[in-house]
């Protein structure tokens, strides 16, 4: 077996069995470095690269399928055009010079009246440079439709982050292997991030303590040392606790806090407004949890803190995140190379979006920007002087909205009007596909070039084509450049190959020949970036005082902010409801893979035992999950792993394999977080009903 040049990836049938580096592109903080097995031009096996670090030649259960789903016998391989009404799914083959001759003179047509009725829709489908944000923006710039505020996973957590550390910053992962204390907070990272688990379990085997911090008993609750089971979108109140306690056991680093924090006396006064007793009472959590928890952090060296996104998806969610990517600073614990806090490391990366994007094609015209997590009331908008023009058409990629937006009954709605034209990229018959006009067949990650960072570790990674397009599927990069040269956009920068644009997306600051060579490439962070401040704060300093937020007129400090809607808040509605992630699934990535669904079972809800008796449910139960937006039915699991006044909707099934055809964000609803204008997920109350045809 050779391991495939550039040369070999471009023409993969010339040898029998080769091997082609790349990497996973999916929402994931791991960004795996991948190893493709190709035989007679067949991808056969993909798996982990053992030369780099992070992945270690380990894959998850999902991307392992990799090949299952690349030759997918339901595979849309070539462009669709809708025959049937809208959502029924009838579709008939067309060529793909029909398909781009009429998306380009409707496109044109809407453009010359209001460019901005025209709406790209994308997200992390690939979390590439190249097939994510790059020849797609450019035509979209060219046309001047309106910008897509892409925020429906990680803007509240990222502005959190960037008002108190500077950026999307924070330890470098493969410390946490040294840690002695690590609290997993807000994540299963079991089934969400595995790589890093597998480092938080050498470090336990060497005695780190491990507390996970999760309104679910998840799979990684159970096997940590101890499990906070707090209410969800509580987290800051928490964390305002464990400072309250650590001032009164005075286990502060005094030097730490005078050179290298800003505001440290007004988070002082506000800290000390939270001790324990107050913090219990919001978060639903015993006392004396609180106090040893804020013993050990603050006495263990080096104390480590793995965040995840899941404390952000509530009212107060950047609000949470300032708070507890505040506490590494009280303690010191940024001196240590294992010590501190990781989210996201993706704002360590120099990515050259301005050149790979081009907003200078917009040559100076008004934008107008609709926020991702609002698509279903902005879809039913009619013009306005506020609103602007009705959005008039859509082009879906990397996303399947009517899956995975919230309020998800109104994003049918919107994707149902006869007056929308809809054009969706994709590999298979998704829910939004359903409701498109034309589908066009794109490529998958084993067919094409493309360049990524990572939020998880500091790595850049260089994906390889392994095999080429199957049937007559294209690249997001070739569709966008076939429409472009169909709407006579002339610019140079449409011409750019894949490979050009994988060389413009770091530009000098990340030796190219290096990730050809080894397909990653490691980014120069020091292994304590913080140990002696620096932060790219404006003021150097990790900032409990954020200037930036006074000048907007918000609160300066981090806070806790109650949900929109708080548990206990509603007769109506009295359990709360989050809704993670299954742990077979890749948001709705892999629903349509048997294999994985097999797994997985059916979509279902959790429930407390008690909640459940006093609705008279029982194990396997069907159930009716509703409230003043929608209604879902599934299946019922009578567990511990909710707690009492909590049930756990786990996603992202498709709606069309739900029992009534919808899914768990038939319930979500489209409120907005405090700062960053990202979903609030985790902020919902239910009810849950037991339906009359469920036998007894």
């Amino acid at each position: 077996m050779t391991l495939a040049t550039a040369a070999d990836a471009a023409t993969p049938a010339e040898r029998r069995t080769i091997t082609v580096r790349g990497a996973c592109p999916h929402d994931c903080p791991d960004t795996c470095a991948l190893l493709t097995t190709v035989e007679d031009g067949r991808a056969v096996r993909v798996q982990g690269n053992p030369a780099h670090a992070s992945t270690g030649g380990v894959l998850c259960a999902k991307v392992s399928r990799y090949p299952e789903r690349t030759h997918h016998p339901e595979r849309i391989l070539t462009p669709l055009k809708r025959t049937g009404a809208k959502g029924s799914g009838q579709f008939a083959p067309v060529s793909w010079d029909e398909a781009l001759a009429d998306i380009a003179q409707r496109l044109g047509a809407i453009a010359a009246r209001a460019p901005q009725a025209i709406l790209p829709y994308s997200y992390a489908g690939t979390m590439g440079l190249v097939q994510g944000e790059s020849m797609d923006r450019r035509f979209f710039h060219r046309l001047g439709a309106s910008q897509l505020a892409r925020t429906i996973c990680a803007t509240a957590g990222g502005e959190g982050l960037t008002y108190t550390l500077g950026g999307k910053v924070g330890m470098k992962l493969e410390f946490f292997a040294q840690s002695k204390l690590i609290l997993i907070w807000g994540s299963n990272s079991i089934a969400s991030n595995l790589h890093f688990w597998r480092l938080a379990q050498q470090a336990k085997r060497d005695g780190a303590r491990l507390v996970c911090i999760d309104p679910r008993r998840s799979e990684t609750a159970e096997k940590c040392h101890e499990h906070i089971q707090l209410l969800p979108g509580t987290d800051a109140a928490l964390a305002l606790a464990l400072m309250h306690e650590l001032i009164a056991g005075d286990w502060l680093d005094h030097d730490y806090l005078a050179r290298h924090t800003h505001g440290w006396p007004q988070l002082r006064e506000r800290a000390l407004q939270w001790p324990p007793e107050r913090a219990a009472q919001v978060c639903g959590v015993p006392v004396a949890q609180i106090r040893q928890l804020a013993r050990e952090y603050g006495t263990t060296r080096p104390a480590a803190i793995r965040l995840n996104y899941g404390v952000q998806r509530a009212h107060g969610g950047a609000n949470a995140v300032r708070a507890i990517a505040s506490l590494p600073a009280l303690t010191g614990a940024w001196r240590h190379p294992a010590g501190g806090v990781l989210l996201s490391t993706s704002g360590y990366f120099p990515v050259q979006r301005q050149q790979l994007q081009r907003p200078d094609l917009m040559a100076g015209r008004p934008a107008r920007t609709i926020n991702m997590v609002t698509i279903g009331d902005d879809l039913l908008r009619d013009t306005s002087p506020e609103f602007g023009p009705k959005i008039e058409a859509v082009v879906v990629y990397n996303s399947n909205p009517v899956a995975v937006a919230p309020d998800s009954s109104k994003v049918v709605q919107g994707f149902a009007r006869e007056d929308l034209f809809t054009v969706v990229l994709e590999h298979f018959q998704t829910d939004t596909a359903d409701w498109a006009d034309y589908v066009l067949p794109a490529t998958t990650q084993l067919e094409h070039w493309d360049v990524h960072l990572s939020y998880g570790h500091t790595d850049a990674l260089l994906n390889r084509p392994a095999i080429a397009p199957q049937g007559g599927s294209r690249s997001n990069t070739q569709i966008f450049r076939d429409l472009a040269a169909r709407m006579g956009f002339t610019e140079p920068c449409f011409a750019d190959s894949d490979e050009q644009l994988c060389r413009q997306a770091f530009g000098d600051a990340v030796d190219f020949d290096l990730l050809a060579e080894q397909g990653f490439a490691p980014l120069p962070v020091p292994d304590a970036p913080f140990a002696e401040g620096g932060f790219p704060t404006p003021s150097g300093k990790c900032e409990f005082y954020s200037d930036r937020l006074a000048e907007r007129g918000l609160d300066p400090l981090p806070a806790y902010l109650p949900n929109h809607e708080a548990p206990g808040s509603s007769r109506l509605y009295p359990l709360a409801m989050i809704s993670p992630p299954a742990r077979n699934f890749l948001n709705s990535t892999f629903v349509n893979l048997k294999s994985l669904r097999d797994i997985e079972g059916r979509p279902l809800v959790e429930i407390h035992p008690q909640d459940a008796a006093a609705r008279a449910i029982a194990e396997g139960d069907l159930v009716r999950v509703f409230n003043g937006r929608g209604s879902h039915e599934c299946h019922a699991v009578v567990t511990e792993r909710a707690r009492p006044g909590v049930v756990n909707g786990l996603g992202i099934w498709w709606r069309k394999l739900g029992v009534n055809g919808t899914n768990v964000n038939e319930l979500t609803s489209q409120a907005l977080t405090d700062l960053g204008g990202g979903p609030t997920f985790y902020d919902c109350l239910v009810e849950v009903e037991r339906l009359p045809s469920a036998p007894l």
